[in-house]
């Protein structure tokens, strides 16, 4: 692998990993149940920016959305900013939905699949905590 600067890559093989996470298993993830623990919905609880954090940088997506409308015989365009988070485990949809309740910021189901992020007001309270992928 490439090193790249400012980065570590940090491996470690355990047959314990399982009694840590016990969400990780064989198959795919949306078929099996994905249920936090107590110990890990306490540290969600209290820290649930990072949590939504880390869902954002691996399902998620920060972009502008651009509508077009048609009206008096023309086009016009607006765009906004959104997040969206996308997987198919409902289990873990559930979660991102929970913390970000936790963090007061509004969202809906825009398809069966995706959290939406789109009021003003709720993309710029997670980009708080968000921040760029890299």
């Amino acid at each position: 692998m490439i090193a790249k600067q400012g980065c570590t890559e940090v491996n470690s093989f355990s047959k314990h990993w399982p009694h840590l996470f016990p969400q990780h298993g064989p198959g795919k993830k949306h078929n099996r149940l994905i249920k936090l623990e107590a110990w890990q919905r306490e540290i969600v609880e209290a820290h649930p920016g990072r949590f939504v954090r880390g869902l954002m940088h691996s399902d998620g997506y920060r972009g502008t959305n651009r509508v077009r409308r048609h009206f008096n015989g023309s086009d016009h365009w607006y765009e906004y900013p959104r997040y969206l988070f996308v997987n198919e485990s409902q289990d873990i949809l559930e979660l991102c939905e929970e913390a970000l309740d936790l963090l007061d910021v509004a969202w809906r189901r825009s398809e069966p699949n995706t959290v939406s992020v789109a009021r003003r007001e709720a993309v710029e309270r997670l980009d708080e905590f968000v921040g760029p992928k890299y």
